[in-house]
């Protein structure tokens, strides 16, 4: 059975959202009193392509993994929700049946709205319109920051802001190096790839240059940033 109450921590990534934050202390609340928990293990199935729209959502521990499957059939990872995120909202509003496929991505727990009870706030607070739509206006800037990336960058400056990013949200600090950060989000290699849009070979070959040149240490468990200024800079590049 889910535990129906938030832990400490995964309250304070609600909370702490850098969008949830900025919403008015009755419109939280009521969002908050009508929300349910769910905890899922890893690679529990959240919600799948084709389902109906029935839950407003937010990431509260983990991570969601959001995916698709290619012609071939191969899935295909195209972002991962961090904690303090809100998703699903889009189907929604248009009325249509989910786009995508999302998983646990290791032990998640999500913090669920009822689609009804979504509606009953909106009609209660007008503030959540305007919230929603400062909410797709920053999903719309990051696509395009994206696609330009994508268009514009090579792999190495699109592999360092993806990992600045992955430091930012799930970086945990040595406590024998406070100047190195250890990725907490578990990624296979692969799967940065696809994140990416490129091979996992050309990715394994810039990550061991970054290796080489002291900026990231490749461990069994994951990823470790020694240097992030160094990082910063190779976002930079333009070659």
């Amino acid at each position: 059975m889910d535990d129906p109450i938030l832990t400490i921590d995964e309250r304070e990534a609600i909370n702490s959202g850098r969008w949830f934050s900025t919403l008015s202390p009755s419109l939280r609340h009521d969002i908050l009193r009508c929300a349910y928990v769910k905890r899922f293990k890893d690679g529990g199935l959240i919600a799948a392509r084709g389902d109906p729209p029935e839950e407003w959502i937010a990431c509260a521990r983990g991570a969601v993994r959001v995916s698709s499957i290619s012609i071939s059939g191969k899935q295909i990872t195209l972002t991962y929700v961090e904690p303090g995120i809100w998703f699903g909202d889009v189907s929604i509003f248009d009325g249509d049946r989910r786009t995508h496929d999302t998983y646990a991505h290791g032990e998640t727990t999500i913090l669920c709205v009822a689609k009804a009870d979504f509606k009953k706030i909106l009609a209660n607070h007008v503030e959540l319109y305007e919230a929603m739509l400062r909410l797709h206006a920053r999903r719309i800037r990051q696509l395009y920051g994206l696609v330009e990336d994508l268009n514009t960058l090579p792999l190495r400056a699109r592999l360092a802001k993806q990992l600045l990013h992955l430091v930012r949200s799930y970086g945990i600090s040595s406590l024998s190096n406070s100047d190195e950060m250890r990725i907490g989000l578990q990624l296979a290699q692969e799967e940065l790839a696809q994140l990416l849009g490129a091979s996992r070979q050309r990715v394994n070959q810039e990550l061991k240059a970054m290796e080489r040149d002291d900026i990231i240490r490749i461990e069994p468990g994951g990823l470790v940033v020694r240097d992030r200024p160094a990082l910063m800079r190779l976002t930079e590049i333009d070659i």
